[in-house]
């Protein structure tokens, strides 16, 4: 099962997951055996009847064993474990601008390996038609075409159109349903063999051990400022471990998808950006919501709380210094990425306004009162929305006074149901009950982006604007024949195509019902009234925004409270701001998430010890506060929707800001770092040590 990311400029090494183990086993949970059954308690009492000789090799588990000299190689020929060393950015400038400035920042940090963990685990069906020699597969994917041309020839070796890609509703995927997995593969190969459909569900012990898990890298981190506290440069050097294998799109996630934001919304003249990948006998690891965007503003972030903390510069005041201005707009980064519009200092005011920063002071005393510490932190982001440059639309109008609209994207519970057809009968004139709305078979459109880095408002909902279009121009091209007038001479207005300054006219669903009965329409243009568009994006959006959080940390225990959270974001023109909150309150949670909770750990052979719920936490409604979020809408001006991507936001901007507040609250013990996740063992150890006269950054 191929990779699918080539990355620019650097070679990588290539580590293709084959369906069932050969010869090795690379990590906890590696398929070796394929057992079909009846049911699926047969087949687990099969699967004990089973017996492996497996002769144990020595493991290697994390950054530092990969990089360790003499470590064993994962891969035969993968010297020293390293999959890619690739780098961007103007190197020897860099290094000037830390030569000649007034004052440099250094920290170390650390992201924790997350477990994606959907409520709804995956599942597979797979199918094989004798008659036709085609493969159906039925799975829970965020793209049934990208999964369809991942698996048709480079895996099952037959054209796209023998394999179809069903995807039904899908309960949250985050990333992890956007690759391809073995399981695919082998419920199509034993339907095939048997004669008889074959079906796989997920059990969530599976689930963490082999579904790609997130984060998990380690970055040395620069930042160069002058006697002003303008910023000079930045300089990165990030360990991204891959685990076993490469996924679908490893490689992309610590390198290219981590550079677009290290820019995040500052005036910082030069970035210079190392990155390296290295393989473990772990699980793979692959994009989670935010995809190297996290990462790289959470870097950013925190570096310039360090700053303010060494140089005596208030936090905001030294971001307020350094922020994109207005009036820069367009504005280049030094990676070469053009924000076309924003109000980044605007965006950080109003958090600050709704967050009662004014009297945070008041509420910090009010904590120390009760005994408890208090911080405030903030973090601004901007997001690259990322996935396919292209994607699909088909609109059909039927005489039957329904709309039928298919898209190539796939709703994991962003609410797709509810925005694509609003976006259509807003474009059309149309009642929204009237739109039929339809995803997940890879047979309905030539091309499918699918669902990932907050593309799918700004692309599909521009492939629907054009395919709208084409439908009008179809429409009115039919209406020439039945009113026997010129093109120029009709116009369409809330689903009624009129001859301009007449009361002659015909709605669209009975000009649908002529044109598919040839009532008066010529042959060659009777039958269907449809639309189709394929949308090439020439530019992606940059969501941004800023999120303020309040902590209270009790110190005698380490536990962390997270009491108030605030988020403005531009996410360009708000279709549906419920759905859009959704986003944002999801994306939140999971950050908060990973900020003081939520770690996948080995043990040193290479066992998971994080592997259920009994020790690996999730954020309860208990963990998240009652969140304050807005919007500021700033149009963009790269899609005809004026759109910007929304469902990252929140985790990208949520851990740094929480990290910040939990820093913040520890500065009085002069505690400069800590690494997620700040679980109540970790601060209370931090606490301890600095009492007991340490100081400096903790260790993660």
């Amino acid at each position: 099962m191929p990779c699918q990311v080539k990355l620019p400029g650097v070679s990588h090494f290539d580590a293709p997951r084959p369906a069932l183990a050969r010869g090795q086993v690379r990590f906890v949970g590696d398929s070796v055996a394929l057992v079909v059954a009846e049911s699926s308690e047969i087949a687990r009492d099969a699967c004990e009847l089973i017996e492996v000789d497996y002769h144990e090799l020595t493991p290697v588990v994390g950054i530092d064993a990969a990089l360790a000299p003499g470590a064993p190689e994962i891969w035969p020929g993968c010297e020293g474990n390293k999959c890619f060393d690739w780098s961007v950015g103007d190197k020897d400038a860099a290094n000037a601008a830390f030569d000649d400035a007034a004052h440099v920042t250094h920290l170390t940090l650390g992201q924790n390996r997350i477990v994606m963990n959907s409520i709804e685990t995956r599942l597979a069906v797979g199918e094989w038609d004798e008659a036709s020699e085609t493969y159906t597969l039925t799975a829970t994917t965020q793209g049934p075409d990208l999964i369809r041309r991942l698996l048709a020839e480079p895996v099952l070796g037959v054209a796209p159109d023998k394999l179809r890609v069903l995807t039904p509703d899908v309960g949250g995927g985050f990333g992890l349903k956007h690759y391809l997995y073995n399981e695919y593969a082998l419920v199509l190969w034993a339907a095939r063999r048997l004669g008889r459909p074959v079906s796989w569900t997920s059990t969530r012990l599976d689930a963490f051990q082999t579904d790609t898990h997130g984060r998990i890298q380690v970055a040395d981190a620069a930042l160069a400022l002058d006697e002003n506290g303008r910023f000079l440069a930045l300089r990165v050097s990030t360990v991204a471990d891959l685990g076993a294998y490469l996924s679908t799109m490893a490689p992309l996630v610590p390198t290219v998808a981590m550079m677009v934001a290290l820019a995040n919304l500052y005036t910082t003249p030069v970035i210079h950006f190392r990155s390296r990948g290295v393989f473990t006998n772990t699980t793979p690891v692959d994009a989670y919501r935010g995809a190297g965007r996290p990462e790289a503003v959470y870097i950013v972030e925190r570096l310039i709380d360090a700053a303010a903390m060494e140089t005596g510069i208030d936090p905001i005041e030294l971001r307020r210094r350094n922020l994109i201005p207005e009036a820069a707009m367009p504005y280049t980064t030094p990676s070469g990425h053009v924000y076309d519009s924003g109000r980044f200092a605007e965006n950080m005011q109003r958090v600050l306004d709704v967050a009662g920063h004014a009297k945070f002071e008041e509420r910090r005393r009010a904590s120390e009162a009760r005994g408890l510490l208090r911080g405030f932190g903030i973090a601004n982001y901007v997001e690259n929305t990322g996935g396919a440059t292209q994607e699909s639309a088909e609109i059909r109008v039927g005489g039957d006074g329904r709309v039928r609209l298919a898209v190539g994207t796939q709703s994991t519970g962003q609410g797709h149901e509810t925005t694509f057809p609003q976006v259509l009968a807003g474009y059309l004139g149309l009642a929204e009950d009237s739109i039929d709305f339809v995803q997940g078979d890879s047979d309905d459109l030539p091309f499918g982006g699918g669902t990932g880095g907050s593309r799918s408002l700004a692309m599909a909902g521009s492939a629907i604007r054009m395919a709208g279009d084409e439908t009008v121009a179809r429409a009115t091209e039919i209406a020439t024949h039945l009113f026997e007038c010129s093109a120029d001479d009709i116009q369409y207005e809330k689903g009624i195509l009129r001859i301009s300054g007449t009361d002659r006219e015909i709605g669209l669903f009975e000009l649908a019902r002529r044109a598919e009965a040839g009532d008066g329409v010529p042959t060659g243009i009777a039958g269907p009234l449809m639309g189709h568009a394929h949308y090439e994006c020439e530019a992606p959006t940059y969501p941004n925004g800023c999120h303020a959080c309040e902590v209270e940390i009790d110190p005698d225990t380490g536990v962390v409270k997270v009491v108030a959270y605030c988020a403005i974001d531009d996410f360009g023109r708000i279709i549906n701001s419920q759905v859009v909150s959704g986003q944002v309150h999801g994306g939140v949670a999971q950050g908060i998430g990973q900020a003081i909770l939520e770690e996948a750990i080995y043990d040193k052979s290479g066992q998971l010890l994080t592997a259920s719920y009994m020790d690996y936490p999730l954020p309860r409604a208990s963990d998240i506060p009652a969140l304050v979020n807005d919007f500021n809408e700033v149009p963009c001006t790269t899609n005809a929707l004026g759109v910007k991507g929304a469902g990252e936001s929140g985790a990208i901007a949520a851990p740094p800001a929480v990290m910040n507040a939990i820093v913040n609250a520890l500065r009085p013990l002069r505690i400069r770092h800590l690494d997620m996740p700040a679980t109540p063992a970790k601060v209370w150890a931090a606490i301890r040590a600095a009492r007991a006269g340490g100081s400096g950054q903790a260790a993660g």
